[in-house]
């Protein structure tokens, strides 16, 4: 809950040098219609039934500066919308949610000890982690691209 009001408040504000960085690679990454999105700004791509999961432009713009990531841990069985991590900023802190079901695979080794990658390369790079889907059908119930940037105007 904290997020979402975070994300309120900062709706607004112009965006840092870096959320521009990391939407400007989104926009031109070749995976980018191969994304889904929660209403929490989660997004996860699928290859092979694995999704690897991570924060949005617009998540990690409204945090800041993301200084210290709590990822689950491999082999763990999760559900969509289950808490499953956790992110702290110099602004604010904030749980991070599953946006599909199955059993964590893989975590960013490297975003844990270097969590300003979530800022610069929020689609490539600092991804956080990865997921055998238990079932693929949940993609149906999360955002395309187009219903994502539609959802963000809107709120």
């Amino acid at each position: 809950m904290v997020v979402c009001s975070v994300f309120r408040v900062t709706s607004r504000l112009a965006r840092s040098s870096l959320g521009a960085q990391c939407c400007a690679r989104a926009l031109y990454s070749t995976e980018h219609k191969a994304r889904f999105y929660t209403k929490k700004h989660e997004w996860v791509s699928v290859s092979d039934n694995i999704g690897t999961v991570g924060i949005s432009s617009y998540a990690q713009d409204a945090l800041g500066e993301v200084v210290y990531v709590q990822l689950p841990e491999v082999g763990k069985q999760i559900a969509a919308g289950d808490e499953c991590g956790a992110l702290e900023s110099v602004k604010a802190a904030s749980e991070v949610y599953s946006p599909v079901s199955g059993t964590i695979t893989e975590t960013n080794k490297e975003v844990e000890s270097k969590p300003a990658l979530i800022n610069k390369s929020c689609y490539e790079e600092g991804w956080l982690f990865r997921v055998k889907l238990a079932s693929p059908e949940e993609l149906q119930q999360l955002m395309d691209q187009a219903a994502y940037d539609k959802y963000l105007e809107e709120h």
